[in-house]
């Protein structure tokens, strides 16, 4: 429960995709700080006694619900949302708190490589947020951040979800956590501000398509920078970004060539195999694993005509 909260937008007052014309489920004032119960990127159709079947049968209307829209009093075409990220409460099931992550076809960084369901369930202690056991070898860290995060488009009609914006939207960028002041462009008037999809942990590239699909909790404060102009989302952070992965070190892949999808792809590819080899772990399971917790980097870009992706895998997952 929040104790410093002016407003509390509940689970059920959550749309699927974007459209400027969705009644506000609240008004504000700018620096109001809300409450967000946000569910899962599934909406509920995963959960803690999900199988694989459930993952071939998930409709996808109903994925990535957001809560909202909240209407910010005086917002205007050309001004910026200022949304500070106070903290998140992970909701808990059966005394626990919980996530999803899974491989679902045709979705991903090497969906051509991996045509066939597959589904993890983490649980993990919400108090402590110690790192979420992997089978018997492995612990990942932990670090909550909103996936969807936006406002309203000026276009009119309904707008999927799923690609992100310069409006914000499924930006899926892990250090949208605790501490950080993002910056959306305003569009229309009042902003029309929704946010979900929270994650436990996710790698920088979300390589799989999922991440520690958790529901949470989110307080946020939400301003405005009159006049602002801003072009696209920009944000800071209030500290460094991967001492929760740091400590031992990684084990990096890379991709090399004119094209910076195949080099990712190929750098991801080789930490798939270097990890199912040392690890005995099936190929797709290392898949998922790797999209939780390593980062895909774009080391170089100026080298032509090849450039270099490095992917980083955080050696403290298995020691």
């Amino acid at each position: 429960m929040c104790k410093h909260c002016d407003y509390t937008i509940h689970g059920a007052q959550h749309h699927f995709g974007w459209d400027n014309s969705i009644v506000p489920a609240l008004t504000v004032a700018p620096g109001s700080t809300i409450l967000f119960n946000c569910m899962d990127s599934s909406a509920g159709q995963l959960g803690k006694s999900s199988t694989v079947a459930d993952v071939e049968a998930l409709d996808f209307g109903k994925i990535n619900p957001v809560s909202g829209p909240v209407y910010i009093d005086g917002a205007e075409p050309g001004d910026a949302l200022k949304i500070t990220i106070e903290g998140f409460s992970p909701q808990t099931r059966d005394g626990t708190a919980w996530g999803w992550t899974a491989n679902i076809p045709g979705f991903g960084l090497l969906a051509d490589q991996f045509t066939d369901p597959a589904l993890t369930i983490w649980t993990f202690d919400a108090d402590t947020m110690a790192p979420a056991l992997w089978g018997e070898q492995g612990r990942v860290p932990l670090k909550p951040f909103t996936g969807t995060i936006g406002v309203a488009q000026a276009e009119p009609g309904l707008h999927s979800i799923v690609p992100p914006r310069r409006t914000g939207g499924n930006l899926d960028v892990r250090d949208i956590a605790t501490g950080t002041e993002l910056y959306l462009p305003v569009e229309v008037a009042g902003a029309l501000f929704s946010v979900g999809d929270t994650h436990a942990a996710q790698g920088d590239g979300e390589v799989c398509g999922t991440a520690i699909e958790s529901p949470m909790d989110v307080t946020l404060t939400l301003d405005l920078v009159k006049g602002a102009n801003l072009r696209m989302p920009r944000f800071t952070t209030p500290g460094p970004v991967t001492r929760h992965l740091d400590a031992k070190g990684y084990e990096v892949t890379t991709g090399v060539g004119p094209d910076l999808m195949s080099g990712a792809r190929d750098a991801v590819a080789g930490m798939v195999d270097l990890l199912s080899a040392r690890y005995g772990m099936s190929p797709v399971d290392a898949y998922m694993l790797v999209s939780t917790c390593g980062d895909l980097r774009i080391s170089e870009i100026v080298d032509m005509p090849n450039w270099v992706v490095s992917f980083y895998f955080p050696r403290a997952v298995f020691e």
